[in-house]
Order: C-alpha cells, then structure tokens, then sequence
C-alpha cells in the first residue's frame, strides 16, 4: 500500500511521521500520482490535510522557525570566553580554591542568564510581529478554494497559481495557460521557462523538469493548478538549504559587528598573553594569576553585545510595527536608518493609489460605450493577477449600466512584461467569437493594422496621429492604455501570442491617479533625513513628467528603459546617481538601476508591490513592500508596510536610526570603561606586589555595570542622530576606546597613588576601594559618553537612570554587607570612600572636556 493511501475504517495515514520518499515523481503520469498521494482533482477533504500536518509538521524550513526556548539557552553557553572561564573554574576547584571557584562560576551563570532572558523576550516578540505577514496559498480543499498560509500546505494539496504566486512547495502541473515560472534562485536561469503538464524522463535534471514546478520559484505570467509532492525540507530549496546552511548576506551593520569582534579579539589575546607571562615571571599564584587574566579578557569584551543588539532591534521592531511598519528581516533595521537612496514606483507612494478611469475614447478621441464595453469584458474574464485599472474599468462599467451578461469566456492569452498587453476570447452572441486586447498602448497598436470604428487602414500618417493623441494625455498626467479587437475562429486547440495580429485599434483608456495631499511635506521629511528618493516606473516619461512637476520634485534628467539598454554599466552608474526619474523601465532595468547605485557607495531602499518588483527588492539593501503585495514581492521584502505611504516609512527611517544610536551607545561606552580598567589592570599587575582585583570582583563589576547596559534599547536619543544615515565606523569606534580608555586608566593610576600613598591601604583594602571607584566611573561615564551633547543637556531613558542609581547605591554599600567577604571586599573608612567620590566627579568633569574636543576633531 502506498504510504498516503488513508485507511477506510479510520481515515488515518499508514505512513510513518515523515514524507514518503516519491522517487523521480516527475517521470509519472499526474493521474498516477494523484492517485498514489490519495487526493483528487478537487484537493483534499480538510480532515486529511489536517491529519497530514499534524503528522509530517509544517512546509517551513527549519531556519524559519526561529530561536527555541533551549536552543537560545544553549546558545549563550558557546561564546568562547564563557567556556574559557568555565573550565578555568574547574581547574580551581582541582586546585581546591572551592570559594573563588563558585563564585565565578555565579556571576559568569548570572551574566548568561540575564542575556538569555533578554535575548528570548525579544525573540518571542519578533515572532509575533512577523505571524502578521505571513505568505498564503490558494488550494483547494474539499473541491472549493481556499486561501491558508503557506506553512500548511501538505503533499497532496492542489494549489493554484497565478502571476505574482510563490510556489509554496515541490509538485507537478495538473493543468496550465501560458505558464511561465522564475526559477533562478534554483537553476540560475536568466528567464522565466514554460510549465506545462507531462511526463519526463526519470534521469530528467532540475532544469529539464518542465512539468514540475518548486518550493521558493515564483509563478511570473500565466496560471496553473499544481498537485503537491514534497514540502518543507523534503523539497529540492529544502535539500539545498539544510546542506549549505543557507543565510541571507551580511549587512553593514553585521559587517561592522564582525570587524569590531576581529579588533577585539586581537586586544584581548595580546593583553591575557602578556599578563599571564608577566605574573608567573614574577612568581605570582599561577590559578590565580590565569583566573586574573581570563577575568580581564571578559572585563574587556561587551559580552551582552549579541543581547543588546537582540533587544535594540527587538525595540525597534515594536515600535515600528505600531506605526504600521513591520519588520521581516530584524538586521536591516539598521541598514534603513544608513539608507540615503529611496527608490519607488509612484503609484500609491507619490500618487493617491485610487486609480480612475477618467474616459474610454475612440480613435478620435470621443467618448465612446464599445471602447468602454469591449475594455469591460478584458476586465472581467483575465484571469490573473487582480489590479487597480481593472477595478476602475468594473466600477465605470456598472456606472455606465454596460451589459456584458451575455458573454462566454472562450479563452486566455496572459498578460506578460515583454508583451504587456493581455488578451481573452470570448463568445458574444451566436457564432461571434471575438479577441479583445488591452495593453501598453505602444505595444497594443503594433499589434494593429486598421483602426476606428470603420476599420480603416492604419498606415504611418493614423499611427502618427494616434501617437500625438497618446502624448498629450500623458503629458495631462494620464495614464492611458490601448484596446484593440478582431474576430477570431472558435476552436478547441489554445489561443496563443500569434493570435494577437491583425487587429483593429478600438481606442484608448484614461486612468487618473491624483498626487497625494501630503506628498510635498513628505519629500521633505525625506530630504531633511537625507534620504534622496528616486522613482522608477514602468509608465511613459510623459506621465512620469508630470507627476514629478505636480509634486515639487526637482528639475532633472529623465532616463527611459530604451536609453538603458544602450548603456554600459560604467555609464549607468554615473547616469544613476545624476538621475531623479527612470521611466518605461522593465524589472531587469530596475535591478541594474539599483546595483549601479550601491556600486557609487549609496545605502539603496526599494519599494515595490508587484511581481515586477521581486528583483529589485532583492538587489536593494533595503527592501520595502506592503501588507496587500503579491506573495512574490512581500516575500523578498525586508519590511512591510501596512499601508502604503513614504510618510510611515520616514518615521520608520528614524526608528532604524535610533536602533542604530542606542546598539552603538553600548559599545562606545562599554568597551571605553573596559578598555581603561583592563589596562590599569593589567598595568598595575605588573607593579604591584599582589593584584589589584580579584578575578571574582573583576567579573562582578563587569555583571553589575551590564546590568543598566541592557536598558540602553530603550534610551532617548539625541535628534542629531536621526538627521542624517549613519554608518558603522570601526576607525571611530577603536580611536574612541583608545581615547577615553586610556583617560580612564590616568584617574586609576591617581587612585591607585591616592589608596597606596594617602590612605595607605593594604590589599583587600586597595582591591575594594578601587573596586568601587571603577564600578562608579563606569556607570556614571555610561551617562556622559552616551550623548555627543553636554550631559545635563541631554536626558537619558528611564530605566537607564534608575538602573545606574540603583547599581551605583549597590556599589557604595557593598563593602559593608555581611557577605561582602566572599567576594574578598572589606568595609572601607570614611575618608577612603569620599576620596573615591571625589575622584568620579573630577573624572566627570574631564571626560566632559575631552568629549567636546573629541567630536570636534571627527
């Protein structure tokens, strides 16, 4: 019995929890295969395909179910410096230093699970923003249509497909019209191949499958019901995904993250090496001096910096999506607040989005009721992709009391990017079978040798007539299509693209698309945050013209596809950069438009919502579509909208900058404080006759300060840094830790001459009182150094201040609680305390001059 043939007394599977394996299911019939998988033309019956994803799980991959609950936590356990320390505690307690032993082990057990909880609740909330835009199928299920998420599509369903579709999983073609697929991403096929059902040989390779259709390709013109055979990771995208561990590109923020590690790590290596070396050589406790030396190694790494990020975006996220943006892919935020070129099409974005058909015209330019009726019946029998022009033609045609009830659907000739113009056939009385084409009116009338109602001949004197009339409703702002008709023989056999010949040019469509009121203050909002925007439309440049003027957009070039296709792409580039407006332009000029721009060093977003649009979205390093897009296009979209507007997009823009500002902040001040103590340390190590923090109090103070570190994601942040891109800047940042590190190692060496000299402090007294002083200089620099601005000018977050008050109460009153002991501290005087007091505020006051100095200079 076949694995998915269902018992007739239970109605349950015979199979075991995963897939059958299906063999070369592309070398059997359809019928065959139907019938082995125990589903039907109409699809499955609810109850099976139920059974069926309870048993074999959902059509995801494992790299999008996200982060669980124990793998999270496993996850913090594999930074390298933890397992460092851990194995270094254990070779403590070998050597029977049982207290220091457990105490590291509990601050490095407390630092792990404050980032672990950090982490999870900002995992849990992503997922629970991007379950809102989810991608959807079309299947048939208990023989009607019905639209569920992908995810639960189950081998066996009958999914149907039209332009704009992602193929949800692995099958083969039951029926198709003009099928033609995408599936680079699979074979690296330049063009979109022909679908269509069969059978082919069982040695047939990926590209050679043309009755198959799979997992992660995308459906670019035509239609087709698919009967589905292996999802999730029993797909082909799944086989290939498991094996080369697939990840998207890095961003720059990710770039910048990595080298920043890279800086670090050959600090730290350098730094433990040498004070290793340099205690043993001076016969110093070995456990103790390699506890000493790892401890400063994780002094000097910000090790919640995977956690801050996490949160900052997780934040950022959050607040985006209340303003309607959601976020997809949780590393661009960042690459949106660096964007500094906004690509768009105009429609809906600049324009109101609610087209109108503002008249149907003869060839003469009158108003005309067959235009309108023959446009009517194009309209209402495509079968494609559903878009605005059609729903405006439906609505005048019902204004109008057209009726077009009497009409029978004959046949199709889908709509495509390279004809773009759509055809049907239909039956409108008897023996009256007639073709009606609507379509680019440049394409539309090439396809036409007589015009008008009389159906004169259109030779190059009607042509040029017909062109002047096109052109000066496009320069009204108009977009205008063409209809053209002729009879056709009623035939069983298909109709094809040849069929569209010889026709007659009926007339013209008007459609109106009115600006936006606010697009004016809009392009402002965007210019003020230097971001230039740049529209790419497939319209005429007459049209675009228009638009451009209407809307106040600055006088400049307009480059159309057909200048384009002339270009080198050296030339391109710099055409791109000097060019505001790119018209008549197809989805492969839109992809080149944009690398040529990222290759001139511009952060390039893209928005866009048709299956047009797949390309550029996914060569952008910002791709942005909305809530109402075709699969296609949400899918390669790392933010969508829920409405189309560049007025939430710009809020959105000041989101990833404030992402940005706040992952940065951490950094700045986390690895400048780390830095100074960890040379003081390291420093003092060698001068001193014992050293000068335990490495228990070392860790301590790192666990402490961490602690309002991680409210940073929800710091205030100063306007200057939503005002322009910015970018990630590892010279900045490594001449900031230099700088202010090294200045803090000056006031530690004063308070290392204060405790030795003034106060004459032993040991376990120089270790608490400079424990202290470092502790306070951390959290209290935290809040200078955060902001470019004087720090009394600029307020700090809530939980950020009262955080570092409560940790700064924490580390005066330390010394004098009972257990202080453990971690070798001892109450200090008075005078010792004050001494450490003064010396904060004085460091304060002069990290506030040499901040200001800083700045000037970068």
């Amino acid at each position: 019995m076949s694995p998915f043939k269902v018992n007739a007394r239970n109605g349950a599977h015979s199979s075991t929890s995963s897939q059958a394996d299906m063999g070369a299911y592309w070398s059997r019939t359809a019928q065959d295969l139907t019938q082995e998988m125990a589903s039907k033309t109409g699809g499955l019956t609810q109850k099976t395909a139920s059974d069926r994803l309870r048993r074999w799980g959902g059509n995801a991959l494992d790299s999008t179910q996200g982060s669980t609950f124990l793998g999270l936590l496993i996850s913090q356990f594999k930074n390298p410096l933890v397992l460092i320390l851990m194995v270094a505690s254990g070779i403590s307690m070998v050597a029977a230093e049982w207290v220091d032993a457990g105490v590291v082990l509990a601050i490095v057990l407390g630092s792990t699970l404050l980032g672990f909880t950090q982490e999870y609740v900002a995992s849990n909330a992503i997922k629970r923003l991007r379950a809102k835009v989810k991608i959807h199928s079309q299947v048939l299920r208990d023989g009607r249509l019905k639209t569920i998420p992908s995810e639960s599509v189950v081998p066996g369903d009958v999914v149907v497909l039209s332009a704009g579709s992602l193929i949800p999983a692995d099958g083969v073609v039951l029926e198709s019209k003009d099928f033609f697929i995408n599936q680079a991403v699979l074979t690296g096929e330049t063009f979109p191949v022909e679908k269509k059902p069969g059978v082919v040989a069982e040695s047939a390779s990926l590209s050679e499958r043309s009755n198959c259709v799979f997992m992660g390709t995308s459906v670019s013109s035509g239609t087709a019901r698919a009967l589905v055979v292996q999802t999730g990771k029993a797909s082909v995208f799944g086989k290939i995904a498991l094996k080369l561990a697939l990840r998207p590109p890095m961003t720059d923020f990710e770039r910048g993250v990595q080298h920043f590690g890279y800086l670090l790590t050959r600090v730290m290596l350098v730094m433990v090496v040498l004070v290793l070396a340099i205690n043993v050589f001076f016969n110093k406790p070995p456990i103790d001096s390699l506890l000493f030396a790892l401890a400063l190694a994780v002094g000097l790494t910000p090790e919640l910096l995977p956690a801050i990020v996490s949160i900052t975006l997780s934040h950022g996220a959050n607040r985006m999506a209340k303003l309607g943006v959601i976020v997809r892919r949780l590393n661009a935020i960042e690459n949106l607040g660096a964007m500094d070129v906004l690509c768009t099409d105009k429609t809906g974005t600049l324009t109101a989005g609610v087209v109108a058909l503002d008249g149907a015209l003869d060839t003469q330019g009158v108003a005309s009721a067959k235009v309108l009726r023959l446009s009517g019946i194009n309209a209402q029998y495509q079968s494609g992709l559903a878009n605005a022009m059609d729903d405006a033609i439906g609505v005048a045609v019902r204004q109008a009391q057209v009726d077009i009830a009497g009409v029978t659907k004959v046949d199709e000739i889908p709509y495509d990017f390279v004809r773009k113009c759509l055809s049907v056939v239909v039956l409108d009385g008897p023996g009256r079978c007639t073709l009606i084409t609507k379509g680019a009116f440049e394409k539309v009338q090439s396809l036409c040798t007589t015009q008008g109602e009389g159906r004169s001949p259109l030779d190059d004197d009607q042509r040029a007539r017909l062109v002047t009339l096109f052109e000066a409703w496009s320069a009204q702002g108009y977009r205008v299509l063409g209809v053209a008709s002729r009879p056709i023989d009623e035939r069983v056999t298909p109709y094809v693209r040849t069929d569209e010949s010889g026709l007659n040019f009926d007339g013209f469509l008007l459609f109106m698309d009115p600006p936006k009121p606010d697009v004016r203050q809009t392009l402002q909002d965007l210019a003020q945050r230097g971001v230039q925007l740049k529209v790419i439309t497939g319209d005429n440049r007459q049209v675009a013209k228009h638009l451009v003027q209407v809307v106040g957009f600055p006088e400049g070039r307009i480059l159309t596809g057909r200048e384009l296709n002339d270009m080198a792409d050296d030339a391109l580039m710099h055409a791109a950069k000097n060019t505001l407006v790119f018209a008549e332009v197809d989805p492969n000029q839109k992809e080149r438009i944009i690398l040529a721009l990222q290759k001139t060093g511009h952060v390039v977003g893209y928005m866009g919502d048709g299956i047009n649009d797949a390309l550029a979205l996914h060569a952008a390093d910002v791709g942005i579509s909305v809530d109402t897009a075709v699969d296609v296009a949400k899918d390669a979209a790392d933010f969508v909208l829920l409405r189309k507007d560049l007025g939430i997009l710009s809020q959105g823009i000041d989101e990833g900058r404030v992402t940005f500002a706040n992952t940065l902040k951490y950094i700045l001040t986390t690895i400048s404080a780390n830095f100074g103590n960890m040379v003081s340390m390291a420093v003092a190590s060698v001068f001193l006759p014992f050293l000068p923090l335990l490495a228990s109090q070392i860790l301590l103070n790192n666990f402490l300060s961490d602690i309002p570190a991680a409210t940073i994601a929800g710091d205030r942040v100063d306007p200057e840094w939503v005002a322009k891109p910015r970018h990630w800047n590892t010279r900045f940042i490594r001449n900031y830790m230099v700088v202010f590190g090294l200045l803090s190692s000056v006031f530690d060496f004063l308070t290392f001459g204060a405790l030795l000299w003034i106060f004459k402090a032993a040991a376990p007294e120089f270790q608490t009182g400079w424990f202290v002083e470092s502790l306070m200089t951390e959290l209290v620099i935290a809040l200078v150094v955060r902001t470019r601005r004087p720090f009394y000018q600029s307020r700090p977050g809530r939980l950020l201040w009262v955080s570092t008050l409560v940790v700064l109460v924490v580390a005066l009153a330390l010394p004098y609680l009972p257990f202080s002991a453990v971690f070798g501290f001892v109450p200090l005087p008075g005078p010792l305390m004050l001494g450490m007091i003064v010396l904060t505020l004085a460091y304060v006051f002069v990290v506030e001059l040499v901040k200001k100095r800083f700045y000037a200079l970068t």
